[in-house]
């Protein structure tokens, strides 16, 4: 695994909440270049909420969040052309197929018509598309829908890379893919952040592991570590303690 470089995606003190729910409690954390940041934690743990934040489909009642130094509900378009993200939802069109999905995507990341076609070509190859090229969108199964998302999260070599859960629904050769793209993203220096809930398929790609409970950081784990189910239930189990 490569050494880390600069910080592109910055949290400093964040809390969020939910009408009176906190659902983010104090949360300082940075994703830096050259290095996969992976997010753990048991459902409501505040994950998504944290991408939510990052991508600035949500804005923090305390605290900052910065995308390469930029605040990211104010920041212009031009700066999310290096954003790639898969949150919740695969980006598709159901009315459009794979390849017209991947061209579009390719376009609102500020590619030209024709790199926009390549890099579509491209992605479908990489994520064992082909067979569906001209498929449309709703026609898909819940795992080609979900490789297709990943394709167009991935279509313009994006400097920073947001992806919540992104083996939800695939198969093994599906996560597998999912993994080579990872690994790909960090030895050409992007950011990558990633939550899972699949402890043993994280430690095979990240350079670090930040388990989240109950909208606070409770801890780390080492990615080379041994048994990191019991030490990631022992980290949240202290936590929940320790609130009582």
């Amino acid at each position: 695994m490569t050494g880390a470089g600069v910080a592109l995606l910055e949290c400093r003190n964040v809390r969020t909440r939910y009408g009176d729910a906190v659902v983010l409690d104090d949360v300082t954390t940075e994703v830096r270049s050259g290095e996969v940041h992976a997010f753990v934690g048991l459902n409501g743990a505040g994950k998504t909420t944290l991408m939510r934040l990052c991508l600035g489909m949500l804005e923090p009642d305390e605290g900052t969040v910065r995308v390469d130094g930029r605040a990211p509900t104010t920041m212009a378009a031009r700066y999310w052309t290096g954003v790639g993200h898969l949150v919740e939802t695969p980006f598709a069109y159901p009315e459009l197929s794979v390849t017209e999905n991947l061209c579009m995507a390719g376009r609102l990341a500020g590619l030209s018509t024709r790199a926009a076609r390549a890099a579509a070509d491209r992605g479908i190859e990489e994520l064992a598309l082909t067979p569906w090229a001209m498929t449309g969108a709703r026609k898909l199964s819940l795992g080609n829908r979900q490789r297709l998302g990943l394709a167009a999260a991935l279509i313009a070599d994006p400097r920073l890379l947001i992806l919540d859960e992104p083996t939800n629904a695939l198969d093994p050769a599906g996560v597998i893919l999912v993994r080579t793209q990872l690994q790909r993203c960090r030895e050409r220096g992007a950011a990558v952040m990633v939550s899972s809930h699949h402890l043993d398929e994280v430690a095979r790609v990240a350079d670090r592991i930040t388990v989240v409970g109950a909208g606070r950081i409770v801890g780390s784990l080492d990615p080379d570590g041994t048994d990191l189910e019991r030490q990631f239930f022992d980290l949240v189990y202290r936590d929940s303690e320790a609130r009582r």
